[in-house]
């Protein structure tokens, strides 16, 4: 890292910087507007470049991998999806006192698809029940495999078995941490088995794009690669519920063994964000709850 760029990289990207890369690297755009995202992300500073393309910029040296891995894949997956994915127009090098590569892609209309603005929640469950099984079926051959690029989504969720018992550890008493290490315990228990397949690793909210009340768009694919696909069926728990859950299930498939890794997915994330947010963050604390508890509920409704 250069010693010009802050510690936070996030403090170190605003609008400025966009618009002296573009006129520094692709002049042919620099009379282009540049302006932040409505809802941005964490690994990434997002900014419109006029009307029809975004730059998306890492925060850190960990998220730079993603960018040349979906600058290789996106085109590779595209043609096989029921929806679109960010189109790769150009990427960008370190310079400007920015030390890392950057993306520049085409835009997709759409917002993040809130539950108010979803038409038919179960129908659109089905709509990324699809979506996953068209990923699922592209050619792994070369694919990126699961590992630190990313996250080890796609990996054993044994990886983070040390960090899920810290969490678990600065919980008690909290939580019912008993019927957590349970969840957790197996999960790390089921095997995965299945050949590796493509996967995205972050199925949320915030990277589903509805337009109409349908889901019209997939975005950022950063911690994708190709491994075990049950880190794709957290959304299960964090936006479905009731009929809209079962509707992903029954259209998403998978067997129980899939499911638990997914649980423990799922708890992994709601229990080290619960230890961080629970005494500093009311509102995001009882978010990390209700995702926990109701993994435990299903967990115990799963059981022989």
């Amino acid at each position: 890292m250069t010693s010009s760029f802050p510690a936070d990289g996030r403090a170190g990207i605003d609008a400025a910087l966009v618009r002296r890369l573009i006129a520094a690297q692709f002049p042919q755009w620099s009379r282009l507007s540049v302006r932040p995202v409505e809802v941005d992300g964490w690994d990434n500073r997002t900014y419109r470049l006029g009307d029809t393309m975004t730059v998306r910029l890492p925060t850190a040296e960990h998220y730079v991998p993603a960018v040349a891995k979906e600058n290789r894949w996106l085109p590779v997956l595209a043609p096989s999806l029921p929806v679109p994915v960010p189109p790769v127009l150009a990427q960008g090098r370190p310079g400007e006192g920015y030390p890392y590569d950057w993306s520049v892609r085409g835009w997709l209309d759409g917002d993040v698809a809130r539950p108010e603005r979803i038409a038919d929640l179960p129908r659109f469950a089905e709509s990324v029940a699809e979506f996953l099984l068209a990923l699922w079926a592209v050619d792994p051959t070369g694919g990126p495999l699961a590992g630190a690029h990313s996250f080890y989504r796609g990996a054993p969720p044994a990886h983070y078995d040390e960090e899920t018992r810290r969490a678990l550890v600065a919980l008690t008493g909290r939580i019912d941490t008993d019927r957590a290490a349970a969840v957790w315990d197996a999960a790390v228990r089921a095997t995965w088995r299945g050949r590796p397949v493509w996967f995205h690793g972050d199925i949320a909210t915030n990277n589903l794009l509805v337009r109409d009340g349908e889901l019209a768009a997939v975005i950022d694919f950063g911690t994708s690669g190709v491994g075990d696909p049950a880190c794709d069926l957290v959304i299960a728990w964090t936006m479905f519920t009731g009929d809209s859950r079962e509707a992903f299930r029954r259209a998403v498939g998978q067997d129980r063994a899939a499911w638990a890794r997914a649980r423990g997915w799922a708890l992994w994330k709601g229990l080290i964000c619960l230890a961080q947010d629970i005494d500093t963050d009311a509102e995001q604390a009882a978010v990390h709850r209700r995702v926990i508890e109701e993994v435990l509920d299903d967990h115990d409704a799963d059981s022989p």
